[in-house]
């Protein structure tokens, strides 16, 4: 189970921090990433780190202004956001590649946050 934490309303450049707390029979997160969906878009991958390297790769549109990182004692991934642009407005979901304590594989989605960025 996924949950998120942290949307709302901000100006054009404004920050917002992401939060997600993946919780249940988790033995191991191995990965975790944020997408998003605008009204009328396909969902797209926002950024995404490995949780044992620290790893990191980031939509083009975001990198600079987005930072995703990992509390693996807590099972948590952030996502920093700055410089906001109305573009962004959009509902963030997290989603998690995990081992489970009886050894299967899930892929899980948080219930999804709204981001909205006004001009």
């Amino acid at each position: 189970q996924l949950q998120a934490f942290g949307g709302g309303l901000v100006q054009a450049g404004g920050s917002l921090r992401l939060s997600c707390v993946a919780s249940g029979e988790i033995y191991r997160v191995n990965e975790m990433a944020w997408y998003r969906q605008a009204p009328g878009k396909q969902r797209e991958l926002v950024a995404h780190i490995y949780t044992g390297s620290g790893s990191t790769n980031y939509a083009d549109s975001v990198k600079g202004r987005f930072t995703i990182s990992r509390d693996n004692a807590k099972s948590t991934v952030y996502l920093q956001m700055t410089n906001l642009k109305p573009e962004d407005t959009a509902v963030y979901y997290c989603n998690t590649d995990s081992l489970s304590d009886s050894g299967q594989r899930m892929l899980s989605w948080g219930q999804g946050t709204q981001v909205t960025v006004s001009s």
